[in-house]
């Protein structure tokens, strides 16, 4: 459980960022690097807050993030993953420890599976002839904030998976 009140502090901020996140791209399927960026070098200061140990603790971050990037960039490269959704993905994986991260994976996949049904019936009771797009940052914000609420209400049933 997150008791420290500047740690707290940090995973609402971490938190109302992805819910702009959320919303922008469900607005415009855009997620701006100005938002990708804040949650990025958000980090490091949530790593301090954190007592978090150089080594191996903000390495094993870095590691996360750089192969999280790798991946996912081959996922960008063949069209099946926005830019957007890439650089958020990669942010979150600095902030989230590794075991946790491929919670946050699992749930992000559900969610982003539940959301393209959704979006896929709305498409079709609309009639639309357009290519169908996700805005898959919403399956990411919303396993983000999963994970975050598990952080910071640890006996609560989303704590059992995220810690």
């Amino acid at each position: 459980m997150v008791e420290d009140p500047f740690q707290y502090g940090l995973l609402c901020a971490l938190a109302i960022a992805l819910l702009i996140a959320a919303f922008t791209d469900i607005r415009s399927r855009r997620i701006a690097n100005w938002l990708t960026g804040t949650i990025a070098l958000g980090a490091p200061i949530y790593w301090f807050a954190s007592d978090m140990a150089l080594w191996p603790d903000v390495a094993w971050q870095l590691g996360l993030a750089v192969v999280t990037f790798a991946v996912l960039s081959i996922f960008f490269a063949i069209r099946a993953m926005g830019g957007g959704d890439v650089k958020l993905l990669t942010a979150l994986a600095l902030w989230i420890a590794p075991v946790t991260f491929l919670n946050l994976l699992v749930m992000m996949a559900l969610l982003g599976g539940v959301l393209t049904v959704g979006f896929g019936m709305w498409h079709i009771y609309r009639r639309q002839k357009d290519k169908l797009t996700i805005p898959y940052g919403v399956a990411i914000s919303m396993a983000g904030l999963w994970i975050i609420y598990g952080l910071i209400h640890p006996a609560l049933p989303a704590a059992q998976l995220a810690g």
